[in-house]
C-alpha cells in the first residue's frame, strides 16, 4: 500500500513538473494542472530551483514558473501572433503598455476595452511614442490581447476582442491582477537595462553551476550543440550522463539522447515541445523538404565539417544561391499546396523555411550559407514520399550521418 501510494504521489509530481515545463504560467482555465501544482508545490519550488534555478509561485489563483535566461547559443524564441507569425517590436511595445494599463490603479477586476485601450494611447504620450489611432495599431493591440488572453491574465467576459477590433463593439475583460506582477522574471526595480531582464545570474564558483546551466539548456533547447558547451558542461555531460539521465526521467518522463555532435531531451509522449517539426502548414512542410533537397544534393557523410568562427563543426554548408534555388524549385513543384501569400514569394518562404530550422538547432546560417547539423537525417522521408523533381538530383545518399544522428523532437 504504501509502495502504491510512493508511486502514486511521484506520477503526480511529474505530471504537474510537465505542465509547468508545458506551459509556465497556469491559471483556473486549466484547473486539474494548477490543483496538482498547488498540491506538491513546495516539492516542486524545490525541485525546480535546485535543478536549473527557476523560482516557481504557487498562489490561490495561479502558478508562475519563472525561468532563467539562456545564452547566445539559444535559439530565440518570440512570441507568436495568432497567425503563427513572430511578434515585431510594435507587438511588444503593445504589449508592455496593456500591462502597464492593467496596473493602474484605475483598472479593477474588469475593465472595458475601450477604456483600456484609452489608457494606453495615454501612456503612450507620456513615454513619447507615436501610436496613431489607425487600424493598424488596433491589429496589433489585439494580438497583445490574445498573448495576454493566453497566459490567462484577460479574459473575455461580455462581447469579443475580435468584434472590439473589426468593429468597435464593446467588450468587458476581467483581470487577473495578482498574476500581472509575476509575469517578468526579475523585477523592473532590480534591472538597469533591458538586458540585464535576461541576464542569468549565477555563481560560477558554485559547483552546481555547470550541471544547472547544462540541464537548462538541454530542457529548453531543441537540440544542443557540443561546440555550445563550455568546457565544465561538457564535462559534466561525460562524466553524469546516467544520473542525468536517471533525473530527467524520473523528473519529467524525459529520456536524454547524446551523440558526439550533440545531446537532447525529448518526450515520447510528444506533448512538451513548442515548436511541432514534422509540423503542419506551409513552411514546416517546405523546411522539411527543403532538408531532403540539399542533402540529396551535398551528401554529406559523418566526417563532413564547416569553419564557423575560425572552428571545426559537424554539418555541411549549403551556399545561399543553392538554397534559394531549392526553394524557389519546391515553389513550383508544389506551390498550388502552399499557401497564397508565398506561392509567388520564394523569397519570403525561403526566410521563413531557414528561420524554423534555426530555430530548433537543425540549421545555422553563416555569410556564406546555411549549415545543416547531422540531426537533418532523422528527417529523411521515405523514398516513396519524395515529390516528382522537374530536374535530375542525384538518389538519397545511404550514409547520412547516421553514426551521429540525434534525436527528433526537443523540449522547450
Amino acid at each position: 500500500m504504501t509502495v502504491t501510494t510512493a508511486s502514486h504521489e511521484a506520477a503526480e509530481r511529474r505530471t504537474a513538473a510537465r505542465s509547468l515545463l508545458k506551459t509556465p504560467i497556469l491559471t483556473a482555465a486549466a484547473p486539474e494542472e494548477l490543483m496538482l501544482v498547488r498540491r506538491h508545490g513546495k516539492t516542486l519550488k524545490q525541485l525546480f530551483f535546485s535543478r536549473f534555478g527557476y523560482n516557481l509561485t504557487v498562489e490561490t489563483g495561479f502558478a508562475r514558473l519563472a525561468k532563467a535566461g539562456l545564452d547566445a547559443t539559444t535559439p530565440p524564441r518570440p512570441a507568436q501572433r495568432s497567425t503563427e507569425q513572430d511578434f515585431t517590436p510594435r507587438h511588444y511595445t503593445y504589449l508592455a503598455l496593456t500591462c502597464s494599463a492593467l496596473l493602474s490603479p484605475t483598472v479593477g477586476e474588469q475593465v472595458l476595452l475601450s477604456a483600456l485601450a484609452d489608457q494606453i494611447r495615454a501612456d503612450a504620450v507620456l513615454a513619447g511614442l507615436d501610436l496613431p489611432d489607425t487600424v493598424e495599431q488596433a491589429r496589433h493591440l489585439t494580438q497583445a490581447l490574445y498573448l495576454l488572453m493566453d497566459w490567462g491574465v484577460i479574459s473575455e467576459t461580455d462581447g469579443a476582442v475580435a468584434s472590439w477590433s473589426a468593429r468597435q463593439e464593446e467588450c468587458l475583460l476581467d483581470v487577473n491582477r495578482p498574476l500581472l506582477p509575476h509575469l517578468l522574471a526579475t523585477t523592473l526595480r532590480e534591472a538597469s537595462t533591458p538586458e540585464a531582464l535576461l541576464t542569468v545570474r549565477e555563481d560560477h564558483f558554485n559547483p552546481e553551476a555547470p550541471r544547472r546551466s547544462l540541464r537548462r539548456k538541454l530542457v529548453e533547447n531543441p537540440l544542443v550543440r557540443r561546440e555550445d558547451l563550455s568546457e565544465a558542461e561538457r564535462d559534466v555531460l561525460s562524466r553524469e550522463r546516467r544520473e542525468l539521465a536517471r533525473r530527467l526521467d524520473e523528473d519529467f518522463g524525459l529520456i536524454l539522447e547524446v551523440r558526439s555532435e550533440g545531446a537532447l531531451v525529448y518526450d515520447p509522449d510528444e506533448e512538451l515541445t513548442d515548436i511541432g517539426f514534422p509540423g503542419k502548414g506551409t513552411v514546416a512542410h517546405a523546411a522539411l523538404l527543403l532538408i531532403d533537397a540539399l542533402t540529396d544534393m551535398l551528401r554529406p557523410t559523418a566526417e563532413s565539417r564547416v569553419t564557423v568562427d575560425g572552428t571545426d563543426v559537424p554539418g555541411v554548408l549549403a551556399p545561399w544561391d543553392l538554397v534559394r534555388d531549392s526553394v524557389a524549385l519546391l515553389v513550383e513543384q508544389c506551390g498550388s499546396a502552399f499557401a497564397t501569400r508565398f506561392q509567388n514569394s520564394p523569397d519570403g518562404l525561403m526566410d521563413e523555411a531557414v528561420s524554423l530550422l534555426g530555430s530548433l538547432s537543425l540549421s545555422r546560417s553563416a555569410v556564406d550559407g546555411l549549415i545543416l547539423h547531422p540531426a537533418c537525417a532523422r528527417y529523411r522521408p521515405e523514398p516513396h514520399k519524395l515529390p516528382p523533381r522537374s530536374r535530375p538530383l542525384e538518389t538519397q545518399s545511404e550514409v547520412l550521418f547516421d553514426d551521429a544522428d540525434l534525436s527528433d523532437e526537443g523540449e522547450r
